[in-house]
């Protein structure tokens, strides 16, 4: 077990969306839109033992949760179910 300093207990992973080639102007945006496809990549986090390595791309919304996974999976993170998941999984 690991003290954590506040802000540093949970794991982050960061969710982006490209905003590229939508606005007429190169180097615009249209307020509020992107595409639906992007990348995943997670937050450094030392108390954790975390330094970011690559970001796994997803090209559709049915994708994220693939490239979640490989992020936990590429830096060696392990999930335990929460309480609610618990109810219909088996040990």
């Amino acid at each position: 077990m690991t003290k954590a300093q506040h802000g540093e207990k949970m794991i982050e992973i960061k969710l982006r969306f490209w905003t590229n080639k939508i606005a007429q102007k190169n180097g615009d945006i249209v307020p509020k839109h992107a595409w639906s496809s992007g990348k995943v990549s997670i937050k450094r986090n030392d108390a954790h033992g975390i330094e970011p390595m690559r970001s796994h791309h997803f090209h559709s919304l049915l994708e994220i949760n693939s490239a979640i996974e490989s992020v936990l999976i590429d830096h060696d993170i392990k999930l335990h179910a929460a309480p609610l998941t618990k109810k219909y999984m088996v040990d």
